[in-house]
Order: C-alpha cells, then sequence, then structure tokens
C-alpha cells in the first residue's frame, strides 16, 4: 500500500507539471538553464522582481509610515479634501516609466527567442498520444521517442516496484533526442492528434504543438549533457508519462551518433526483407505490446471499459487479420495511427502478438514485408492527400 501510495504522489506532480526536474533539484527561484536564452530570461525575471520589491518597500514602507505617525493617539486628524491633481499626475507617470523600462529588455529578449534565422540544422518535433516524434529535416534521421520500459513499468498501480529505485523516474526515454552543441537548432512543432506543450527547462522556453499548425523556437547548447523534461500540456490519461530527454553532444560524437542512427535504419529496412518466425514475432511483439499497448489495453489484454476495448477475445482480434491491421495503421476513434509510428517488422510481430496471446488461439501471423508494402501505400496516399491541399 506504501509503495502504491508514492506511486499516485509521483502521477500527481506529473500531471500537475512539477516534478520536471529532480526532486533535489527544486528551488525557490527559477533556473538559469544552460543557453544564453535561458539565462536572459533568468536576468530578465531577476530585474523584474527587484524592481516589483523597490517599489513594494517604497509604497507600503511610506503607506506604515505615515498610519503610524499621523494616527488619532497622537492628536492628528484626517485632511478633509478629494484629490490632488498633481499627486495624480506624478503616481500616474512614475509607473508609466517603469512599464515601459521594463518593456524594452522584454520586447528585445521576445524577438531574439522568435528568431530562427541563421539556423544550422532544423528539427521537427510531433506530439503523438503518448510520445515524441523527431525528423531531422537536414540528415534523414527519423525516430519515435517513449517512457523508458523501467518506469513504464513501474509506474503500474500494483507493480510493487519502489519508483524510487528507477533512474530519472517517469523522466527517462528509449530514444532521447540528440542535438551537437555550438550549433544554432531550429525546432519545427506540430502535433497528429491533441495538444501537446514540448518543454525542457534547461532550454529556457517551452512551445505548444498544436494539431494543423507549425510553430518555430530555437536553441543553441555549449555545454555537452543531458536535460530532460516532458509534455507541459495535459493531453489525455497518459500525460505524464509523456518526457523529453535531450542530449547535446560535441560534434565529433554526435556525426558519429548520426551514422549509427542511418545504420539502424538500414538494418530495420533489412529487418522487413526476410522471413520471420513465428516464435521471433511473439518474443518481438509482447515487447511492443508493453511499451506501446498496454497503457490502454491492459498487460492482460483485459482493456479499460468503457473506454478502451478488450484485446482478449475480441472478435476484431480473432477475426479478419486485414480489419486489425487497418484500425492499427490509420488508427480509430480514441487510438492513434501507429502506421508511421512503428517499423514494418515492429508491427508485424505486435499484430502477431495479438492475435495468439490473452487466450487469441487465431495461429495466424503477418510478415514484415506485407507491412512494408501497406505502410508504402500509407505513405503515397498522404503524399496525396498534401498535393491536393
Amino acid at each position: 500500500m506504501k509503495k502504491t501510495k508514492l506511486q499516485l504522489v509521483y502521477l500527481t506532480l506529473m500531471m500537475l507539471g512539477l516534478k520536471s526536474v529532480e526532486a533535489s533539484d527544486y528551488t525557490l527561484n527559477l533556473m538559469k538553464g544552460v543557453t544564453k536564452t535561458s539565462n536572459d530570461i533568468y536576468d530578465l525575471h531577476m530585474l523584474t522582481l527587484w524592481v516589483c520589491v523597490f517599489i513594494g518597500v517604497a509604497v507600503f514602507g511610506t503607506m506604515f509610515y505615515s498610519i503610524y505617525h499621523h494616527r488619532k493617539s497622537k492628536g492628528h486628524k484626517a485632511e478633509q479634501f478629494h484629490e490632488n491633481t498633481t499627486v495624480e499626475i506624478i503616481w500616474t507617470i512614475i509607473p508609466t516609466i517603469i512599464l515601459i523600462a521594463m518593456a524594452i529588455p522584454a520586447t528585445k529578449l521576445m524577438i531574439e527567442m522568435d528568431d530562427v534565422s541563421e539556423s544550422e540544422m532544423s528539427i521537427k518535433v510531433t506530439g503523438w498520444q503518448w510520445k515524441w516524434e523527431y525528423e531531422y529535416l537536414d540528415n534523414g534521421v527519423h525516430f519515435f521517442s517513449s517512457l523508458d520500459e523501467k518506469s513504464n513499468q513501474a509506474r503500474k498501480l500494483g507493480s510493487d516496484i519502489d519508483p524510487r529505485t528507477v533512474d530519472h523516474y517517469l523522466l527517462n526515454v528509449d530514444k532521447p533526442l540528440v542535438i551537437p552543441t555550438n550549433t544554432k537548432i531550429r525546432f519545427l512543432f506540430t502535433a497528429a492528434d491533441v495538444l501537446h506543450s514540448w518543454w525542457v527547462p534547461d532550454l529556457g522556453w517551452k512551445t505548444d504543438t498544436i494539431p494543423g499548425f507549425i510553430n518555430e523556437a530555437w536553441t543553441l547548447v555549449e555545454k555537452a549533457g543531458t536535460y530532460r523534461g516532458q509534455c507541459a500540456e495535459l493531453c489525455g490519461k497518459d500525460h505524464g508519462f509523456m518526457p523529453i530527454v535531450v542530449i547535446a553532444m560535441d560534434k565529433p560524437d554526435y556525426e558519429l551518433w548520426v551514422k549509427e542512427q542511418k545504420a539502424l535504419a538500414q538494418a530495420q529496412l533489412a529487418a522487413a526483407d526476410r522471413e520471420w518466425t513465428h516464435e521471433e514475432l511473439m518474443t518481438k511483439g509482447k515487447s511492443i505490446y508493453t511499451s506501446s499497448c498496454a497503457s490502454c489495453h491492459m498487460d492482460d489484454g483485459s482493456g479499460m471499459t468503457g473506454t478502451f476495448p478488450a484485446i482478449a477475445g475480441s472478435s476484431m482480434v480473432t477475426g479478419d487479420i486485414g480489419n486489425e491491421i487497418n484500425i492499427v495503421m490509420n488508427g480509430q476513434g480514441m487510438m492513434p495511427a501507429f502506421g508511421s509510428m512503428l517499423s514494418a517488422a515492429d508491427f508485424a510481430a505486435v499484430i502477431t502478438y495479438t492475435r495468439n496471446s490473452f487466450g487469441n488461439a487465431v495461429g495466424d501471423l503477418v510478415q514484415p514485408s506485407k507491412i512494408k508494402s501497406l505502410q508504402a501505400e500509407l505513405v503515397s496516399a498522404n503524399d496525396d492527400d498534401d498535393d491536393d491541399d
């Protein structure tokens, strides 16, 4: 019971957007971050704070002094006047000057934050329920980033896993976003389903991802390191399990990482062209189901009554395999479209797994080569839709 309550506390903090950094990093002030923008925001915040402190001390000091030294017990009587033109002009002009003085650096900083010109590379970020899609527009690297497996298992009620034993609980991912240091990077933000918000506190800003719209932002990280964030918009039942991890690497290390990602993509294409055994598909399918499907349809395939249908005994799963492939690929209702999220091998594996698990003894399987051709048709259809628009 104690572990369950602790898990609920972590979940509540994530849903409220309070657990954005490690618990040991909590402070009473803004964090400076690791970019020039974040430091400029911090400096502007401190300037504004001290201006407000000075005004507060001056106003309340004058008020308390007047109350104390002109009290009735000392024989003072209240003056009977209603207005003073000079005083009113003074207390109108002074605040106006203060506001203008504060608006100048704030406006300058906002313009600077929106200036994506002279960017050296571009990354498209798409929010999904409940993961992030990253597409490097300059080199073709493309992948999805989800909550890491250890956090995913520990977060489930009844798991008997103490969250404190999991490194970076709910703030770790399976595939982090990797960027080079000392490089101005332009981000393009959108969403595939509902509103999300991409937020990494160390970078100094957060940006909404909105279906049908493109928002822009930029960053330049000088220091190599790992920086964590999360979705800052209530985007659905698993909003609290949508973290962001950004790893800034020195340029030589980054170039090596890009080569590794391209090699991995080639390996995935090769995996789609070979014949998989039933055992291979089942083993891989279980892993994909756990990471991508179990949060809604449950580990045992029982589903969530009234919200997400059960996989166990489902007529959709045990019936025509084409219907199941179509729904998983294109989505239906609250279920997102996994056609572009999963590789052909992952897609084929999870279809095979669901049709032969949870008491669904259908016995058939689908090969990655079939999924590969269907995904190609899906991409072609989307391109035609874009041309029509």
